[in-house]
């Protein structure tokens, strides 16, 4: 039987509950400045499920990042002017202080903006395209004609990117041959078929001839009108759209020679060396140095080696762990067939996983997300083999759910024995739950229901996958492998990336150590080393979050004794949105504080 939700509330949601004129002062103002930022931001009002400003792109200038970056300033200053810390109730200080963290990271992601690949695998090039198929509603004339507004602005869009990485090769930041032979063929992909040439629609244009149909088919428009916006987005496709990808392309296609002849972590790059610490320290949200990073990672590798090691011994298998390895990435049992019917097994088997959990979480949480998941294949012209699968939030209003995507262009590179993990990861009681949760927040400014923190959300959907072992599941003796292989894989992280960034590891040797101590298939450890080359620091995140997790739910444990309780932790954890990992330390601190 659930808690009752006024049960489980943090202490610090308790201690806002008391706030005075002040505190409801300070969120009416961090409201307001939210909104601001939104209408700085068209592409988040659309990601929100909001309308305003839906027939443009976010601007990608300089100039404008710029902009933003002063209103920031301005408005954290107007801020300090105005309140008094001292004189805030607890989670109202909570907010000042993000606040004022969020002015501090903006200073650093706006310096080093020019170092970071624009171009990449999922980069505007792709990532736009996507953001209108998935994220644009079409419900109405209105929303039809921003759709065809924003494609026509999607060319010239693009061209303010190339303009960044054209300022960028020519300081010399560029990413690695294989990330520009990557997005030409990617822009190969989104160009090939209807309205460029014969053959099938292109993805855009399908999208447009789906959400036109859809309109006429419920008698919002007539045929006509269908058809002339359809006809009005193939000309912005083959005009300005054509034109900026044949602009991407040709530059990428000449650029590439100037790349270097092997990848390169950030180390390479001028002021490199900053540059990864930077995006440490925003990626961990701690002060953990690159050798520090290293060095857990080292022992983390080793405790869950020694761990598989058991488990290989349990399941009888007598060769060494390496050459269980190879057993797991080359038997067929492992896999489902790479075709259709093998996919839809695939995304069968990922929704049997979430219905289990669904009916075991109020063993853990008393408070469950509103917010329907469903789970889907990654697109054609954006999916690759071995990519790692991913979440997407759901619209504020419920008109969108969240979306659990998988990569299936190759089923040989998504092993059966990761499935588990994987829902529960993104799924329940991981990304969903934490994103959703966080959405659905009352009493907490706006911003706070909207932020991520990379440390803390992937360090929770991390720490989950080891909880769904501890609540019984992973029966299968290979989904619980495949647990342990994920974990390592987090593990592996923390030495491979550093190892590039900070030690000058080739790919190569990156590629050695991983697959001497993970079970992945090779082409989805060649696809995880390529992305660590490309987002220095992200890969980091994982199991620093985690670890941290797990180390405050200890100390939690340890000082409560027997009035701990689990369901309590994970509101504590879960209840207040997503955190740095410092501020989670301190909600935590409180809570074994607080009076019994």
């Amino acid at each position: 039987m659930a808690l009752a939700t006024s049960a489980l509330v943090a202490p610090a949601a308790r201690a806002a509950g008391k706030s005075d004129a002040t505190d409801a002062a300070l969120g009416e103002f961090l409201d307001a400045a939210f909104e601001a930022e939104l209408a700085l931001d068209p592409e988040q009002l659309t990601g929100l499920g909001r309308k305003e400003q839906q027939d443009r792109f976010t601007d990608p200038s300089d100039a404008a990042a710029a902009r933003r970056l002063a209103w920031r300033r301005a408005n954290v200053a107007a801020m300090r002017k105005r309140f008094d810390r001292a004189a805030l109730g607890e989670d109202a200080r909570v907010s000042y202080d993000m606040w004022v963290l969020e002015l501090e990271r903006a200073e650093a992601s706006t310096k080093w903006r020019g170092h970071n690949y624009i171009f990449d695998r999922n980069g505007p090039h792709t990532g736009l395209p996507n953001f209108l198929i998935n994220q644009h509603r079409v419900d109405t004339p209105a929303d039809l004609e921003a759709y065809v507004a924003r494609v026509a602005a999607l060319g010239p869009t693009l061209d303010v990117y190339l303009d960044r990485a054209k300022a960028s090769a020519a300081k010399g930041i560029r990413m690695p041959g294989f990330a520009y032979d990557q997005s030409i063929e990617l822009i190969g992909r989104l160009t090939t078929g209807a309205p460029f040439d014969g053959g099938a629609d292109a993805a855009l244009y399908a999208d447009a001839k789906a959400k036109a149909a859809g309109l006429a088919k419920s008698g919002a428009i007539d045929a006509a009108a269908a058809d002339a916006a359809v006809a009005r987005v193939a000309a912005a496709m083959t005009g300005p759209l054509g034109a900026a990808y044949a602009r991407i392309g040709a530059w990428l296609a000449g650029d590439r020679a100037k790349a270097a002849a092997e990848p390169r972590g950030a180390g390479a790059l001028p002021d490199g060396a900053a540059y990864y610490d930077a995006m440490l320290r925003l990626q961990t949200t701690t002060g953990m140095t690159a050798a520090e990073i290293h060095d857990l990672g080292l022992s983390e590798v080793a405790r869950i080696r020694a761990e598989m090691e058991a488990l290989r011994a349990k399941i009888g298998f007598g060769g060494k762990l390496e050459d269980f390895f190879v057993f797991l990435r080359s038997d067929d049992r492992f896999y489902v067939a790479n075709d259709d019917a093998g996919r839809a097994a695939y995304l069968e088997k990922a929704e049997a996983y979430l219905a289990g959990m669904r009916a075991r979480l109020p063993e853990q949480f008393g408070r469950l997300p509103k917010a329907d998941l469903i789970v889907k294949r990654v697109e054609a012209f954006r999916e690759e083999p071995g990519g790692a699968a991913h979440y997407s939030s759901a619209a504020l209003d419920g008109s969108r759910p969240g979306i659990f995507y998988v990569h299936l262009a190759d089923t040989r590179a998504t092993p059966i024995y990761e499935i588990e993990g994987t829902v529960y990861h993104e799924g329940h009681p991981g990304h969903h739950m934490q994103i959703a949760l966080a959405q659905e927040m009352t009493g907490t400014p706006e911003f706070r229901k909207n932020y991520f923190y990379g440390a803390y959300g992937e360090g929770w959907a991390l720490y989950v996958e080891r909880l769904a072992k501890e609540m019984g599941f992973y029966t299968d003796p290979y989904s619980d492998f495949g647990r342990l292989g994920r974990e390592i894989w987090r593990a592996i992280r923390l030495v491979v990336d550093t190892g590039i960034h900070a030690k000058g590891w080739s790919e190569e040797q990156a590629f050695a150590y991983y697959s001497a101590n993970s079970p992945q298939p090779v082409a989805k450890i060649r696809s995880e080393i390529r992305r660590y080359f490309v987002t220095p620091g992200q890969a980091t995140s994982y199991k620093v979050g985690m670890q941290r997790i797990l180390a405050l739910r200890e100390k939690a444990r340890q000082a409560l004794g027997d009035r701990y309780d689990q369901r309590m932790f994970h509101e504590i954890v879960l209840g207040r949105g997503s955190v740095p990992l410092p501020v989670l330390e301190a909600q935590v601190d409180r809570w074994i504080a607080a009076p019994a």
